[in-house]
C-alpha cells in the first residue's frame, strides 16, 4: 500500500434518482443486492430502502476498506448516518488472489475494462475466497437505532449497486486493496525477467530517413458499404449446366453478400483484439440462414428437407436467424439447464428486475421462464441475454431481439403477443 494512502479511501457523489429503472444491470451488482435481500429480516425495510435510494435521497457515498458510509434522508428530511460494513480479505488471502488472477490475462484485462470476471470470483471461491458478499456478510450500522437492515441502510446497499455497476474496483476496495495498489501489485507480479535481447539487424536509420521522399503515401481506407453489394449476373445466353439451378445460385450469391457485409461491419467497429474467431456453421444453421428471403418455395423446400425441417419449424429457424443469427437459433432449438454460478446470476436478474409488486408469476423449466396464465416467455441464452418468446397456438415463437436483462425482454415478448396476428 506504500505510495498509495490516497487509495484508501474513495468519495462518489450523490446519485441522481433512478425512477423507471432497476439498481443492477451487471450480475455482480445483482449478486450484492441478493445478499442484502435475502438477509434483511424486514423486508418492509428493505422495500423502504429501494424508495429511499430510488427518490435519490441517499448522499455522498465514501467507500473505505470494510466500510461504506453516507447520510441519508427520510421522507421528512430527516438526516440518519448510515454504515454498511463488509469483512476485508486477509493479506494471505490477496496473495492467493492476486496469484490466480495474473495466471490468466483476461481477470486483469476484464478489471481494467471495469468487467468483474465470472472466473475470477469462481476461481477465487474454490480456494476459499469469497469476493462477493454472501447471505448476512453485510453487516448494518444506523444512527437510527435499528439492530438489523433499516430502509437507510438498504437504501445505501442500492445505491451501492450503481456504482458497482460502473466499476467493480468498488468491491475490491470494500475487500482492503485501492485500485493503483491492486494493480502495482498485479504488474510486479506479471513482469518477467528481462533477458539481454540479440542485437537487432535492420536497415541503418539515416537510408531509412533518406528514402522516406519516395516511398508512396499508404493509401485511403476504404468506407463501409452502407448495404451489401448485388450478387454478379447470371443472365448469360448460355444454358446452366446439368444439375445447376440459376434461381438457388443467385440466391446463394446473394446471401452471401449480405454475411459478408456483416462480418466487415463487425470487423470495422471491434479493435481487433476484441474479434470473435469466425465459426463454421453447421448444417441445420446454414439453411436457416439460407432460407432468409428465399425467392422460390421450391428452394426452401430443399432447405427445409436438406436440414430435417418441416416448412413450419424451418421458417421459425428462419426468424430466428434474421432477429439474432446463430446465437438466436440456438436458444430456440436447444433446452439447457442453467446451473451452479449461471443459475445464481440468472436468478438475481430475474429478482432485480421488477419491483416486487410488479413481479409476474413465472414458471421455470431449464433456461424458459413462462409468465403464468401468459402466452409470454423470456430465455436465456448461454452468452447471459433474454430473449423474449410469445405462444402461437402450440408453438413458441421469438418476439424480437434480445436484452440484457428479463424485464426488457419479457416487456418485448407481451408487446408482441397484444399485436393482431396475420
Amino acid at each position: 500500500m506504500t505510495g498509495h494512502d490516497g487509495d484508501t479511501e474513495r468519495t462518489f457523489a450523490a446519485l441522481p434518482p433512478a425512477h423507471g429503472r432497476g439498481f443492477a444491470q451487471t450480475w455482480w451488482g445483482q449478486a450484492w443486492l441478493r445478499a442484502l435481500e435475502d438477509a434483511a429480516l424486514d423486508s418492509g425495510q428493505v422495500k423502504a430502502g429501494r424508495r429511499i435510494a430510488r427518490a435519490g435521497a441517499v448522499g455522498a457515498v465514501s467507500v473505505r476498506p470494510g466500510r461504506i458510509t453516507a447520510v441519508v434522508q427520510d421522507r421528512d428530511r430527516t438526516a440518519h448516518r448510515a454504515d454498511v460494513l463488509l469483512a476485508e480479505l486477509s493479506a494471505e488471502q490477496w496473495d492467493r488472489l492476486l496469484d490466480m488472477a495474473v495466471e490468466r490475462a483476461g481477470h486483469v484485462a476484464a478489471l481494467l475494462d471495469r468487467e468483474m470476471p465470472p472466473h475470477l470470483v469462481e476461481d477465487a471461491a474454490s480456494a476459499g475466497i469469497e469476493l462477493l458478499p454472501g447471505l448476512g456478510d453485510l453487516e448494518p450500522e444506523c444512527d437510527c437505532g435499528a439492530w438489523d437492515h433499516c430502509g437507510h441502510t438498504a437504501a445505501l446497499c442500492y445505491q451501492v449497486a450503481r456504482l458497482l455497476d460502473q466499476d467493480p474496483f468498488v468491491l475490491l476496495l470494500m475487500r482492503g486493496r485501492g485500485e493503483h495498489a491492486l494493480l502495482d501489485d498485479l504488474q510486479d507480479r506479471s513482469a518477467a525477467p528481462v533477458e539481454e535481447a540479440p542485437e537487432p539487424e535492420g536497415v541503418d536509420a539515416a537510408e531509412a530517413y533518406a528514402a522516406g521522399d519516395i516511398l508512396p503515401p499508404l493509401p485511403v481506407t476504404a468506407e463501409r458499404p452502407e448495404k451489401p453489394g448485388p450478387p454478379p449476373s447470371l443472365d448469360t445466353e448460355a444454358l446452366p449446366g446439368a444439375g445447376v439451378d440459376p434461381v438457388a445460385v443467385r440466391h446463394l450469391a446473394a446471401r452471401t453478400a449480405v454475411e459478408a457485409h456483416r462480418l466487415l461491419t463487425e470487423a470495422l467497429r471491434q479493435p481487433p483484439e476484441q474479434l470473435a474467431a469466425v465459426r463454421e456453421l453447421t448444417v441445420d444453421q446454414d439453411a436457416a440462414r439460407l432460407a432468409v428471403d428465399a425467392p422460390d418455395p421450391a428452394l426452401t423446400e430443399r432447405l427445409a428437407v436438406g436440414s430435417g425441417r418441416d416448412p413450419q419449424s424451418l421458417a421459425d429457424a428462419t426468424r430466428a436467424w434474421r432477429l439474432g443469427g446463430a446465437e438466436a437459433l440456438a436458444v430456440l432449438e436447444e433446452e439447457w439447464a442453467p446451473s451452479g454460478d449461471t443459475l445464481a446470476r440468472a436468478r438475481a436478474a430475474l429478482d432485480s428486475a421488477w419491483d416486487e409488486d410488479e413481479r409476474p408469476s413465472l414458471r421455470a423449466e431449464g433456461n424458459r421462464w413462462t409468465v403464468v396464465g401468459a402466452p409470454a416467455q423470456v430465455r436465456l441464452g448461454r452468452d447471459g441475454r433474454w430473449w423474449p418468446y410469445r405462444q402461437e397456438r402450440e408453438r413458441w415463437i421469438l418476439a424480437g431481439p434480445a436484452a440484457l436483462d428479463p424485464a426488457t425482454a419479457l416487456s418485448s415478448a407481451e408487446l408482441s403477443s397484444a399485436e393482431p396476428q396475420r
